[in-house]
């Protein structure tokens, strides 16, 4: 009974194993993926000892790699079943779905950019594992096509910042700038209930202006959104806020001068705009409910998850 089983055993392996030498190709390519990050991570937290040529930091690759590829290979059977599902799943999602493998090139390589020059790039891996919490009752709750919801961002730009001229190439922008003026100079920080989150709609946020920063969070994104505007979450340790695209870093210069010299000027007295550039070069600028200007200063800077709203 026991041979019969381990013949059954062999047999189900033997179908599932690749031919050489492509087991040996496709399990290289996997080591590489997984080096590449893996490397990064030790690269930041052990001691450069300063060689020549960066001879320690190239060795220390090729350990990572063999390391990798061992392990890799010692598991081929299984790491070939999960690969192909996995593969599998993506076609779905590419078929049926919005998680594609375009998603997954995009999700690695933002995820390299973001470890690139961060002191603590283990936290980026620990971020990409981790869901956007209560992202499905969070993205039900931005409701940009609300009619009181538009309203009240049309209303917000006819009360901020309407007869400012001479920026056409920013008006878009501007009238975001004032639906942010609107919200943060009437918000109300209210703790959920105990042992719970609430997650408050955008247009029953707008009755009281009141709740804690993932409700404020809803009611700008879905503000910002209903006229035209970008938005996206930042989940962070213990708290989420929005931030807001205003396009690339040569923007970034006009969108400085409009908000310390036109807009709030008052408010970003010598102060600086506080922002996070994503892997394609797009400036995000901060709008917590804590900022009394755009790009004011964060709260928490270590970012666990972005939920970005196209």
């Amino acid at each position: 009974m026991i041979q019969l089983n381990k013949e059954n055993f062999y047999l189900v392996r033997s179908k599932f194993q690749l031919k050489k030498p492509w087991d040996r190709f496709v399990i290289f390519f996997l080591s590489i993926l997984i080096t590449i990050p893996s490397f990064i991570v030790f690269h930041q937290n052990l001691i450069d000892p300063g060689w020549y040529f960066n001879l320690d930091r190239i060795l220390l690759f090729i350990f990572v790699f063999a390391v990798v590829f061992c392990f890799l290979y010692a598991l081929r059977t299984i790491m070939i079943i999960c690969l192909s599902l996995y593969i599998l799943v993506l076609i779905y999602g590419s078929l049926f779905g919005s998680f594609t493998f375009n998603s997954v090139f995009e999700d690695y390589n933002s995820m390299l950019y973001s470890m690139n020059n961060n002191p603590f790039p283990q936290d980026i891996i620990v971020a990409k594992l981790l869901p956007f919490p209560n992202k499905d009752e969070i993205l039900r709750a931005i409701e940009f096509k609300n009619s009181k919801v538009r309203n009240f961002a049309i209303m917000t730009t006819t009360k901020n910042f309407k007869g400012v001229r001479g920026y056409p190439d920013y008006r878009n922008l501007i009238q975001c700038f004032a639906v942010f003026k609107e919200i943060n100079s009437r918000w109300h920080y209210v703790n959920d209930p105990k042992n719970g989150d609430y997650i408050a709609s955008a247009h029953e946020s707008l009755l009281y202006f009141s709740g804690d920063c993932d409700d404020h969070s809803i009611l700008m994104a879905a503000s910002i959104k209903s006229i035209g505007g970008t938005p996206r979450l930042i989940h962070t340790k213990g708290h989420i806020y929005p931030e807001i695209l205003i396009g690339n870093k040569s923007d970034l210069e006009k969108v400085n001068y409009l908000i310390k010299n036109v807009l709030f000027a008052e408010e970003s007295h010598k102060k600086q705009l506080n922002y996070h550039i994503d892997e394609h070069g797009q400036v995000w600028l901060n709008l917590d409910y804590t900022a009394k200007y755009p790009g004011g200063p964060f709260m928490s800077e270590e970012i666990l998850g972005a939920l970005t709203l196209e």
